[in-house]
């Protein structure tokens, strides 16, 4: 499979929803103390909502793409090289079973279920899932991006913003993950944008900027199951992300060097130079 049709970004879709309705939501504002567990700090955490969807997921898609690879985030804590299949596989799948964790486990209606579909290391395909608004931004390569409704309908394609000058752009600029002095350097710069604030989810990030409510997100930390959906959304929605030293980004193998979305190639350029330059 080379091209998903619309039956089959209906189909997963489809699967993120089930999971959600199964094992995210009636979770939600009722996890008790053991079933929130750390993995390796105090906001890097999983909870049974995580891994009760993934296992979900997994299965589903297992059966729907007989052959598919399907690699979850819960999964690569056990095995941290399941990740290097996305490159060579004919088709794979990466998934976050519940974006945002730290969100969820506090009550806080700010997360999502994403997943991306790979051919031969190229992303095809990609879905975030709103579990609390019952939509999903859907996008595949040719096709744009565009919301599909609480029954499943599709809305018109998404717009990433028009581009103005440094002084007007908002964004989410998650600095948390960079070594100093870079982390203090780009803290320092914040003020040169005319709004920033960071969600702790990069599901909501992406839909805020391949909708245009955003012009602009920086990140660091680049694994597969928090960026590949929502940078092919991004890039379907007519934006432009690159690298920090300006070379492409590739989900399928990419893990660092830093990452930042814009409108366009001369929004991107004025963000880079405002946030990291000297």
């Amino acid at each position: 499979m080379t091209r998903f049709d619309a039956a089959a970004l209906a189909e997963v879709d489809g699967v993120l929803r089930a999971a959600a309705r199964a094992e995210i939501m009636p979770r939600f504002r009722r996890l008790a103390a053991g079933d929130v567990r750390l993995k390796t700090g105090p906001l890097d955490m999983v909870t049974d909502a995580d891994e009760g969807a993934e296992r979900l997921i997994v299965a589903a898609l297992a059966e729907r793409f007989p052959g598919c690879i399907v690699v979850g985030e819960e999964a690569c804590s056990a095995d941290p090289g399941l990740p290097d299949q996305l490159a060579t596989a004919p088709l794979a799948f990466v998934v976050d079973p519940v974006d945002g964790t730290a969100n969820f486990a506090a009550g806080m209606a700010i997360f999502g279920c994403m997943a991306a579909a790979f051919v031969h290391g190229e992303v095809v395909a990609a879905w975030i899932h709103d579990p609390v608004g019952h939509d999903s931004v859907i996008s595949a390569t040719g096709q744009g991006a565009w919301i599909a409704g609480e029954n499943g309908e599709r809305g018109p394609p998404l717009q990433v913003a028009r581009p103005v000058a440094i002084g007007r752009m908002v964004g989410c600029v998650s600095y948390g993950y960079l070594a100093e002095p870079l982390k203090s350097h780009v803290a320092a710069r914040l003020p040169r944008l005319a709004k920033t604030w960071q969600l702790g989810c990069a599901a909501h990030e992406y839909r805020l900027l391949a909708s245009g409510h955003t012009h602009l997100s920086l990140y660091n930390r680049l694994m597969p199951w928090d960026h590949a959906a929502g940078w092919l959304i991004h890039r379907e929605a007519g934006g432009y992300a690159a690298h920090f030293d300006a070379s492409p980004y590739k989900p399928a193998t990419d893990r660092s060097g830093g990452l930042i979305c814009a409108p366009d190639r001369e929004s991107w350029e004025a963000a880079r130079a405002a946030l990291l330059g000297d």
